[in-house]
């Protein structure tokens, strides 16, 4: 089953390790993989939770643009072979 850990986890997570808490140690009680600890520290090592917090939201934001702007390009293209068929 794969567990979903709040930002707060995954922060405390690196935290304990920054500070000396053994990897093998850390991922055993947290219950990840050496993989997903290294995942983590690579996306989120040196922040603080507002920080990672800010980055989900704008990476969110982004998505929702992105879907936004292909919505409309369609609607574009659409309307435009309208407009050549009529004329």
């Amino acid at each position: 089953m794969k567990k979903k850990f709040s930002v707060e986890q995954i922060v405390s997570v690196l935290k304990q390790a920054e500070v000396g808490v053994p990897i093998a140690e850390l991922i055993r009680k947290v219950g990840i993989t050496e993989q997903t600890y290294y995942r983590w520290k690579a996306k989120y090592a040196g922040l603080e939770v507002g920080q990672v917090r800010r980055i989900k939201q704008l990476r969110d934001e982004n998505t929702r643009l992105k879907q936004l702007v292909a919505e409309l390009t369609l609607d574009k293209t659409m309307l435009q072979d309208v407009l050549r068929k009529k004329l």
